[in-house]
């Protein structure tokens, strides 16, 4: 069995003609689907009209009592089951989800070190034989960046991380393919030029070019993730703009390929 582990970043989601150009390619995507999702663009903005400022470490989230609630009902609640509800719109059938939901995703609560993160999730256990049960049956799975520690705690917990520990505990018994879509056209030489992007990126180009201060920020959690994945059995990993998804999964060059192995750059 072929399962394609999706996930939509949080600025892609903020803009309502790019989130549905995604959520009609994901609904057309063939085989079977898993979409995860965050929504921390959303989370900040709604988070600073409450008067709670975010607050960030290396693109990950200190999440505080009052940061929790506001991540919790804006992508549990409104993001979840606005991408649900638009997806039934596409023909889609889908089912939104916490990692609470049907033991989904158990989490721990990531001790204290340099920085203490406060009520972030570490993803301990997937329940890997709901998820293929569900997508047997042609739903999809859409599963929001909240995970729970069985103690009754729900914890925040980074949607990269989710979506690879999703591939990588499925991976274990089945063909596991893992996209990572969001507002770049891929992995950058600079930011700023979309024309510079890097095609292929291994282990070594990954870490010269967060030596030189090219990656960083948010960029970082999701590589880790990648290499990560591929290192526990996911086949292939790619990054890059939602509206290349299909021609990602056709294998065309529409993207950055993440490889554990050894590449050249060119």
């Amino acid at each position: 069995m072929e399962i394609s582990v999706i996930k939509i970043g949080g600025n892609v989601i903020d803009h309502p003609e790019k989130a549905i150009e995604f959520l009609k390619a994901f609904a057309g995507f063939p085989g079977y689907k898993i979409l995860v999702h965050g929504g921390g663009v959303l989370a900040s903005r709604i988070g600073k009209s409450l008067g709670i400022t975010p607050q960030m470490v290396e693109g990950r989230r200190i999440t505080d009592e009052k940061t929790l609630e506001v991540v919790t009902m804006v992508y549990a609640g409104l993001i979840n089951k606005q991408l649900v509800a638009q997806l039934q719109a596409y023909g889609q059938n889908a089912i939104g989800m916490t990692g609470a939901d049907g033991n989904v995703i158990r989490s721990v609560k990531r001790p204290v070190g340099k920085v203490d993160y406060g009520f972030v999730g570490d993803v301990v256990e997937v329940n890997t034989h709901l998820l293929t049960a569900l997508t047997e049956q042609k739903v999809a799975p859409v599963i929001c960046a909240i995970t729970h520690d069985k103690k009754g705690q729900l914890l925040n917990t980074n949607a990269d991380t989710i979506a690879s520990s999703i591939a990588t505990s499925l991976a274990k018994n089945h063909t596991v393919n893992l996209y990572f879509c969001f507002d770049r056209a891929g992995v950058l030489m600079d930011e700023k030029k979309e024309d510079s992007l890097i095609p292929l990126i291994n282990e070594d180009i990954y870490e010269e070019l967060q030596r030189e201060n090219v990656i960083h920020s948010g960029m970082i959690p999701k590589l880790e993730n990648a290499f990560a994945a591929l290192h526990q059995g996911v086949a292939n990993v790619w990054m890059g703009l939602p509206e290349n998804l299909q021609l990602a999964a056709k294998g065309k060059n529409a993207g950055t390929i993440i490889r554990s192995q050894k590449y050249d750059l060119y």
